[in-house]
């Protein structure tokens, strides 16, 4: 999987690979949010019909993140990790972690901020 910072994302990439959108990131000292999406490079041929439907429920993952429906978020990412040959297995673990921890401290999704800041 690589990584791209910006939303400097061409059609001309989007042809080619599947762009999926990960995180937004504050940067110290930077007035406005930068995201980040991935390139999927290696789809298995059995998940290719399938494929726009994985698209679709990350981009509905990533959506839901952001609005704080944790609930959404679990039953997605059990459908998610182990797809695009587990290229972004890391940041589905990732993600479910801090859903997990956001579910434990009971964190209110009207008074939280999903970008993360470094």
């Amino acid at each position: 999987m690589h990584i791209i910072l910006g939303d400097q994302i061409t059609e001309e990439i989007k042809d080619k690979y599947i762009v999926l959108e990960l995180d937004h990131f504050q940067i110290t000292g930077r007035d406005h949010a930068v995201s980040t999406y991935c390139l999927v490079e290696n789809v298995p041929i059995a998940e290719l019909p399938q494929a726009d439907q994985f698209r679709d429920l990350h981009a509905n993952l990533i959506r839901n993140y952001r609005l704080g429906h944790w609930k959404f978020c679990e039953d997605a990412l059990e459908h998610l990790i182990g797809r695009w040959n587990g290229e972004v297995d890391s940041f589905y673990h990732d993600l479910s972690d801090r859903v997990a921890a956001l579910r434990k401290d009971h964190t209110d999704p009207k008074n939280w901020n999903p970008t993360v800041k470094i």
